[in-house]
């Protein structure tokens, strides 16, 4: 485990979950907007998350993307790591999940979000695992049952990743199977 503070109650809700949402400015990536001259969007996405990403799939778990922003960049980075739900564009973020729960026949308790501003408060209150990223707003780290260590976009997504794999206890067997030197096919950084 590491020096993030955690209680039982995380522990136990990290146990069921089954899909992790994601939003992306300031979870994925550290929020900024970069603009290219000719007025093109730039966003920074951090390769261990993305790795956390993978891992997160290999141990069976699902994820999924809701957002307030479109952006071309993230349909790349999605597709890149096998994302395969993907909702841009829903800054009410509350029919989008809806519409993945019920696709995906999963319940509350099953999911997971990790979220950094006022906009995630509304699914970060229905979830069963809310988590914040470390300079997430004050309202939403007092929703979420676990806070990263790290800013969104710097290593949070991964750190929370490995806390539910590890309560899960599929963490162990992912590294062993780096260390066995097993087929890396399908990874994504």
């Amino acid at each position: 485990w590491s020096d993030m503070e955690f209680t039982a109650e995380a522990i136990r809700r990290a146990e069921r979950v089954r899909l992790i949402i994601f939003d992306v400015d300031g979870v994925l990536t550290d929020g900024g907007i970069y603009i290219g001259p000719e007025g093109e969007l730039f966003k920074p996405f951090f390769c261990r998350d993305g790795l956390g990403i993978t891992l997160a799939h290999r141990a069976g778990l699902k994820t999924a993307i809701i957002t307030g922003r479109e952006s071309e960049h993230l349909r790349y980075r999605a597709k890149e790591l096998h994302i395969t739900e993907v909702y841009q564009g829903n800054l009410d973020k509350r029919a989008a999940y809806a519409d993945l729960k019920a696709k995906l026949g999963l319940a509350d308790e099953e999911l997971a979000y990790f979220g950094d501003d006022l906009v995630d408060l509304p699914i970060m209150g229905q979830v069963g695992f809310p988590a914040a990223v470390a300079d997430a707003v004050q309202e939403v780290r007092e929703v979420a049952v676990l806070q990263s260590d790290y800013p969104g976009g710097h290593g949070a997504v991964r750190q929370l990743i490995e806390f539910i794999l590890k309560a899960q206890g599929r963490w162990e067997d992912l590294v062993a199977s780096f260390q066995a030197k097993k087929s890396m096919e399908g990874l994504a950084q």
